[in-house]
């Protein structure tokens, strides 16, 4: 990534390049056709996501096409869902016109579940050849779910009245030692006059309620010009470290560190499912905070002035504790690596966490298969594996757990970065590298438990 005012300088340049990246698969996908008396499905492995019991799903669209067809067609599709064509009258089985199916059949599918667990099923399409042609589903059903919209079409933006952040407070379910599981989706999209051209790294926030202190929760990177629309839900992030907080009036505050006017409308929905958590009560304390921005990290390669040793105490009653990490690098920085990678954002490296200065857990900073990225084709250098991050794609969180529950147990924590040194030779505007890092612990119990005490 290069510096904010070498984005501003090439972004009418990068802004064409991502209109002709467009306009090119938009053409290309018009010849997908089928055979002479034939017909294909597009759309066929949908994942309709976590679903409540005796509900209907958002219905997902499956299309059609037609080559010739001289009969009419039946779509049926199995137990547990519907289907229709005009998007209102749902059923088990529809009859379409060979003329619907030649000019290309839009059909909507939705879960109406009546029993919990994972649910398979399929759309078969018969009627007019002998060899039938399906689309296979799959759901995963719970008893109670619960929806919570934050964030709606918040334009995020720098410049004209516009701001990179957005804080605003909402309303959650009070019972989280009933909360098994909760999903954040992140969902982009493009406000007038297209998306922002730039892959920038951008986060949620939870504020503390009794402290001045605003938790990562989760972090994404924006796809180069283009929205997130082929994740149907949005980026997933699983924040369920975080339920004990997630309750009652919670604010958070959405941050996308873009630097020119177009930017993002940023909508941010949470999925809580009720039923048998792995733990009622959850903990969690800072250990590190250095992730405001890309290049807000620790300075990689080179002295600072970064704390990166904290001494915890794990209060009496846990059950299970461990750290939860979320790591970026940023930077061009030299030297090379033997491949030609530079640091911090491309080179690969392998950190640990020391634990009473004994590496105890690894974070293996590789790729993570960007190329087959679900938000393809993007208008920029999306392709090749960055360090443990891709453009358009959550970033992962880390998740390291004690063999042991550590009840009561105080010990000394260090975040330990692999050797390497900075040679300050880049030729970019920016000679420095940075590794954007949150890091929290994490204690579960089945019975209340106190603070966790971190110095």
């Amino acid at each position: 990534m290069s510096m904010k005012m070498t984005k501003q300088v090439l972004l009418p340049l990068i802004a064409m390049v991502v209109l002709m990246v467009l306009i090119i698969p938009s053409a290309c996908s018009d010849k997908t056709e089928s055979a002479p008396g034939s017909v294909i499905i597009v759309g066929q492995n949908i994942d309709f996501g976590t679903v409540a019991l005796n509900s209907s799903s958002p219905a997902q669209e499956v299309r059609l096409l037609g080559k010739d067809i001289t009969k009419d067609v039946v779509a049926s599709v199995s137990s547990h869902f519907e289907i229709a064509y005009d998007g209102k009258n749902f059923s088990s089985q529809i009859t379409l016109t060979a003329a619907q199916v030649n000019e290309g059949a839009k059909l909507q599918v939705r879960c109406t579940p009546t029993e919990t667990g994972s649910i398979d099923g399929t759309m078969t399409i018969t009627g007019y050849l002998e060899e039938e042609v399906t689309s296979s589903f799959v759901a995963n059903v719970v008893e109670k779910l619960h929806t919570i919209s934050t964030f709606k079409s918040e334009r995020l933006a720098f410049g004209n009245g516009h701001s990179q952040s957005a804080v605003e407070t909402f309303t959650f379910p009070d019972n989280p030692e009933k909360v098994e599981n909760i999903t954040m989706f992140i969902k982009l999209r493009c406000p007038d006059g297209g998306c922002n051209a730039w892959d920038v790294f951008a986060n949620v926030r939870l504020k503390h309620p009794e402290k001045d202190d605003w938790l990562e929760i989760g972090r994404y990177i924006t796809p180069y010009g283009v929205d997130n629309s082929q994740v149907v839900k949005g980026f997933p992030i699983d924040v369920t470290d975080f339920k004990g907080l997630l309750t009652g009036e919670v604010t958070l505050k959405a941050y996308i560190e873009v630097w020119s006017s177009d930017g993002w409308l940023l909508d941010v929905d949470f999925e809580i499912i009720e039923g048998t958590p792995d733990y009622k009560y959850y903990q969690v304390a800072e250990l590190l905070d250095y992730a405001n921005n890309s290049l807000g990290g620790v300075p990689y390669g080179e002295s600072h002035n970064f704390d990166l040793e904290k001494c915890v105490s794990i209060p009496v009653g846990a059950e299970q504790s461990g750290f939860r990490t979320i790591i970026t690098g940023w930077g061009h920085a030299t030297p090379n690596d033997s491949d030609g990678r530079p640091c911090a954002e491309w080179c690969f490296r392998t950190h640990h966490i020391h634990i009473e200065d004994t590496p105890m857990f690894t974070h293996d900073l590789k790729g993570i298969g960007c190329g087959s990225n679900k938000v393809s084709p993007q208008g920029g250098n999306w392709q090749p594996d960055r360090a443990g991050w891709c453009p358009g794609m959550e970033v992962p969180v880390r998740h390291d757990v004690f063999e042991t529950d550590m009840s009561g147990e105080s010990f000394c924590y260090k975040y330990a970065f692999a050797p390497w040194t900075n040679d300050m030779q880049s030729t970019a505007q920016n000679k420095h590298a940075y590794y954007a890092i949150t890091s929290y612990v994490v204690v579960k119990s089945n019975s209340p438990i106190e603070a966790i005490i971190v110095d």
